[in-house]
This record gives structure tokens, C-alpha cells and sequence, in this order.
């Protein structure tokens, strides 16, 4: 019999996993107690039951069945990364916001791609409007620009949203998804015209988050040290160019795997390849507001570059893969109520009801003190008399948990006071006056290539042709015919309804 002998290189990875074994850092419980053996249960008797008092066993399982918190409603499945954004210049003229005040800042961020309705396991390759939303790690606080890949939404008014969402989400009879629903709802909301034609045109399948715009989708507000107030809306340009998938690419994509966006952002990051994008705002004077033939606070509707040119401010960059994705990725938080002085939500009314519930949805999630969570955590200090409840990390210290105070005293800061705005009108429930539902998904059908428009008319028609309402399906045949002749003669025939019918629904809207 041979002796058994080491080799050189055997030899070294035995000393190395004896040594590593030798230097491991010793397990603990949450209490910080060592443990002595996490492999075996104590029993009475070795075939005896076991103990209720073994600690080790009943935290695993206690803390193992409290492993998952509540799903986000909406955009659930999700995909975060670290980075850095490089302000362009000095801005200071139009916003006091001290990370873009300065030629070269940089500012540290946490970026969120998501998909918006399925659940936090579904396939990415679904046709959804894809997250893209970035905190903003100032000087003066966080700061969330909480938008999406596409430039518009498809209603106008927050009251809509939960009815939107419900009607996209999976039936509560048969808990699978139904375009008669969908369409159902979206037949009495022409305004989801343009939307639905970017939803359905070749950017509804984004092959790549690092290969996408983000756009804020909606109008802010700039002001600057003078208080003087600009409307702005944002846009991420990709500078690794655009690329989506066919329906019959991302057939293929998903039969291999269901995390294809995730795989390729965090592979490309693992390998030092660092994703860009670059910030640009379009700028309005509010007193030029009224002089467009549609509502510029609509979140239906897109700035034309024509009449609102942009300007490049800012380049981000993403080079760092989260340490832990339950930590960071899931446990982070976004609200568009999180700015910092110089910045401030318009009217938009979508918006506007934004503003509550994407906090109070983080509320629900993950508590009151959600921003004290480390991936939420400001990088500035905190002074408040916000106090107690679960997960409170301590903002407050000692018995004044009031102010004013004479004994210690917060002061305000009257740099950062709201500024006036005037206001007329009634307090009342009145749509807005400029909707012009139709003009822009017409001028995007135009806009698109041959092959482009191919597609679109393919895979609108694809769920609009099981739509069994025949009233709804020329309902919604008639508002794409509004916004393009063309482009509705060419649905009507693709989902089999008669186009004297959508002509004449069409003449009505």
C-alpha cells in the first residue's frame, strides 16, 4: 500500500483552513452570549425531547419566522448599489440645494431599480415601468429623487392611484393578472394614452438597468437664495446607450432565469465595470406655466425639448454592490417629501398625494424610524424631538423633548423657511382645464421607427385582443386612433375590432 503523502499545494490549503478555523471570530446570540454548539438540540436523553429552555434553538426559530417584513405594494422587486454623483457646476442661481452649489461636489447615493406591480420574486422580465429612484446623501440631509425609466404615469390625479393599481394587480378571485381588468379601468382614463404607448413600445422590457434613463416624471420646485422659485423635471441619461427586449427575446431570457437585470448590473460591478448617468433639468419660469397647450404640472405629459431645451448638470456613478441586500436593498426607503432646502414638490396632483403615501407605505414596512435604519440614515446629524417607538436609535437626549426650550434649545433656520405662494380659486373637486389626452402619444407613435411601431402594434394587441368587453376593446382601440390615425387603424385590425366602431367612439372623445 502506498503512503499517503501530502502535496506542497495540499499541504498549504490544510494549514490555511486550520489557521483560518484557528483566527474564526466566535459565534454569539443576539445578546452577544458565545455559543457552544450550533450543530445539535439539547435532548433529554439522547432519545429524549427537547428542552424548552435551550436559548440557542428557540431564538434561531423565533428569529427564523420573523425573517420577512411587509412587501411594498408597489415596485417589490427590487435591485439597489452604491455610487457617487459629480455635480457638473454651480447652480446656486436657481436652487440653494448645496450638492449641486459647487463645480465637482460629490455627493454620496443609493440607488433602487425596481419593477413596479409584480411581487418581490417575480421574473424581470416583465413589461412594467421599471423604479428608478436616488437618495441623495447630502450635506445638508437626504435628499430622494424617486422617478421611473419612463417619462410620464398614466393618471393625473393620486385619488386614482389605488384603483389603477388594483385593476394591473392579479385578479382577488383567481389571483392572476387580467388585461380585461386593466383595460376595463384604463378605458375611462384617456390620459393613460401616452403612457400605455411607452409601456408597450420596445422600452417596456428593459434588457439592462444600466442600460435605461430615469426620469423624474414629475415637476419640482427650485428656489434660491433670494427666493426665487423655478419649476424643474429631471432626466437620467444612460451613457452605456439604451437596450430592451423584443417579447420574443425576453420569452427566451426568462425560460434561462428571472433575474437577468439584477445578474447583469451586479456582474458588471463585481468586475469594475461602473455604470453612468447623466442629470439634466428642464427649467420653467412659473409665470411661463399657462403658455402651453397642455398643463405642465400633468404627469401624463413630457416637457417638448423645443419649447423647454435641458441642461446637463451632474453625472452619477454606481461601483459599489450592497454588502447585504436585506440590509440595504430591501430595508431602504424612498419618498419624494424627502428634499433638502432649495428644493420643493409642485402641484402636480399626483404628486401631491405621493407625498404621503410613499412615506406612510415605509411607515408600515419597516416602522416611525424607518431614516434610522443605516441605508436611510442622513449623513448629517439629526436634531429633533422625534422620540420613541420601535427601532428609535435615540435622535432625542435628555428630558427636553419639547421646543421651543429655554433650557436646550433647537433654533430654526430661516434660510430654509417655505416661501409664499400665491394662490386663487376655490377649494374644489374640478379636473384640470388643459388635459390634451391624445397630442403626445400621437407625436411618440410618430416618433418611432418602422420596426418600432411593428412592435407596438404587436404587443398592445397581444392583451388587447383577449379583452372579451368588445366595448372596452374599441373603447381603447378609439384612444390611440384619437392620438394617431395610423397607429389606430393599425390596433383596430391587430385586436379584431371594427374600425367604423372605434371611428365613431373616437369622434366623441
Amino acid at each position: 500500500m502506498r503512503p499517503f503523502i501530502l502535496l506542497p499545494a495540499a499541504v498549504m490549503a490544510f494549514t490555511l483552513s486550520v489557521t483560518a478555523v484557528a483566527n474564526a471570530t466566535t459565534m454569539t446570540t443576539d445578546g452577544g452570549a458565545p455559543v457552544g454548539d450550533n450543530q445539535n438540540s439539547q435532548t433529554a436523553g439522547e432519545h429524549g425531547p427537547v428542552t424548552l429552555q435551550h436559548w440557542q434553538l428557540i431564538e434561531k426559530l423565533a428569529r427564523f419566522d420573523r425573517e420577512r417584513i411587509p412587501e411594498r405594494v408597489v415596485h417589490a422587486r427590487g435591485t439597489g448599489a452604491h455610487g457617487v454623483f459629480e455635480s457638473y457646476g454651480d447652480y446656486s442661481d436657481l436652487t440653494k440645494a448645496s450638492f449641486l452649489g459647487q463645480k465637482g461636489k460629490k455627493t454620496p447615493v443609493f440607488v433602487r431599480f425596481s419593477t413596479v406591480i409584480n411581487s418581490a420574486g417575480s421574473s424581470e422580465t416583465a413589461r412594467d415601468p421599471r423604479g428608478f429612484a436616488t437618495k441623495f446623501y447630502t450635506d445638508e440631509g437626504n435628499y430622494d429623487l424617486v422617478g421611473n425609466n419612463l417619462p410620464v404615469f398614466f393618471i393625473r390625479d393620486a385619488i386614482k392611484f389605488p384603483d389603477m393599481i388594483h385593476s394591473l394587480k392579479p385578479s382577488p378571485v383567481t389571483n392572476l393578472p387580467d388585461p380585461n381588468r386593466s383595460f376595463d379601468f384604463f378605458s375611462h382614463h384617456p390620459e393613460s394614452t401616452h403612457m400605455l404607448t411607452w409601456v408597450y413600445s420596445d422600452r417596456g422590457i428593459p434588457a439592462s438597468y444600466r442600460k435605461m434613463d430615469g426620469f423624474g416624471v414629475h415637476a419640482y420646485k427650485w428656489i434660491n437664495d433670494k427666493g426665487e422659485v423655478r419649476y424643474v423635471k429631471y432626466t437620467w441619461t444612460s451613457l452605456q446607450g439604451i437596450e430592451s427586449l423584443t417579447m420574443a427575446q425576453a420569452a427566451q431570457v426568462q425560460g434561462k432565469e428571472w433575474q437577468h437585470l439584477t445578474r447583469d448590473l451586479y456582474e458588471n460591478l463585481m468586475l469594475g465595470k461602473y455604470p453612468s448617468w447623466e442629470l439634466s433639468v428642464q427649467v420653467l419660469d412659473p409665470k411661463d406655466l399657462d403658455k402651453f397647450n397642455f398643463n405642465p404640472l400633468d404627469a401624463t405629459k413630457v416637457w417638448p425639448e423645443k419649447l423647454i431645451p435641458s441642461r446637463k448638470i451632474g453625472k452619477m456613478t454606481l461601483n459599489r454592490v450592497p454588502d447585504n441586500f436585506f440590509q440595504e436593498t430591501e430595508q431602504s426607503a424612498f419618498s419624494p417629501g424627502v428634499v433638502v432646502p432649495g428644493i420643493e414638490p409642485s402641484e402636480d396632483r399626483l404628486l401631491q398625494g405621493r407625498l404621503f403615501s410613499y412615506a406612510d407605505t415605509q411607515r408600515h414596512r419597516l416602522g416611525g424610524n424607518y431614516q434610522q435604519i443605516p441605508v436611510n440614515q442622513p449623513k448629517v446629524k439629526v436634531h429633533n424631538h422625534n422620540q420613541d417607538g420601535a427601532m428609535n436609535m435615540g435622535n432625542t437626549k435628555g428630558d427636553v423633548n419639547y421646543q421651543p426650550s429655554s433650557r436646550s434649545p433647537l433654533k430654526e433656520d430661516p434660510s430654509a423657511k417655505l416661501p409664499p405662494q400665491a394662490l386663487s380659486g376655490a377649494v374644489d373637486q374640478k379636473r384640470i382645464s388643459k388635459t390634451d389626452n391624445f397630442t403626445q402619444a400621437g407625436e411618440l407613435y410618430r416618433s418611432f421607427t418602422p420596426a418600432a411601431r411593428e412592435n407596438l402594434i404587436k404587443n398592445l394587441s397581444s392583451e388587447l385582443v383577449v379583452v372579451k368587453d368588445m366595448n372596452t376593446r374599441v373603447k381603447m382601440v378609439a384612444h390611440f386612433y384619437k392620438a394617431d390615425v395610423d397607429y389606430g387603424t393599425r390596433l383596430a385590425k391587430a385586436s379584431k375590432v371594427d374600425l367604423n366602431r372605434v371611428k365613431a367612439v373616437a369622434s366623441t372623445l
